[in-house]
């Protein structure tokens, strides 16, 4: 996973995907960030994951439900984002008995049970949220989660968080 930048930036449309999904940026959270709106709740996640590491606020805050959404990001130039884990997602059928929609308009409710790992003046940490997402104006934004912050502890031989496969001390503390 790539370590976070100190500002906004971009990355080429042929690098690895930050999100650590199976495609390259250009073909995963890339066309989001460019404006494309996302089909679920789990590529609206994983592209929101992506804006975090790569500082990207306008998209952040676009993404957000204008109602919850803070007015700092908390975007630090001290986290270094290196692993997403999505856990579990689903929507949430809001159409009613009788009533024609458009497909794939009928779904108001979404959530994401997902594990971001991350480092951060040095210590790593785990963040685990079941996030709630909403329609608006037909596209998914995020509403507000369940945050849950653990301290992680790894040992030098021991698995490396960013989910790598290597040890640490030969992956992510050199």
């Amino acid at each position: 996973m790539p370590a976070t930048p100190a500002s906004s930036t971009t990355l080429s449309s042929a690098e690895p995907c930050p999100c650590g999904g199976l495609g390259a940026y250009g073909e995963c959270c890339g066309p989001l960030h460019q404006g494309a709106a996302a089909k679920t709740v789990a590529t609206l996640m994983r592209s929101r994951y992506s804006a975090f590491v790569l500082h990207l606020e306008g998209y952040l805050r676009r993404t957000w439900y204008p109602d919850t959404c803070p007015t700092d990001m908390g975007l630090s130039s001290h986290t270094c984002w290196k692993r997403l884990e999505v856990l579990n997602h689903w929507q949430q059928d809001g159409h009613q008995d009788g009533q024609q929609e458009q497909e794939g308009q009928h779904e108001q409710q979404g959530w994401v049970h997902f594990r971001a790992t991350f480092q951060e003046h040095g210590r790593w940490q785990r963040l685990e949220e079941l996030s709630r997402f909403t329609r608006l104006d037909g596209r998914w934004v995020y509403v507000d989660g369940d945050p849950q912050l653990t301290a992680l502890k790894p040992g030098r031989n021991d698995p490396c968080p960013c989910g790598s496969g290597r040890k640490l001390k030969k992956c992510c503390a050199v």
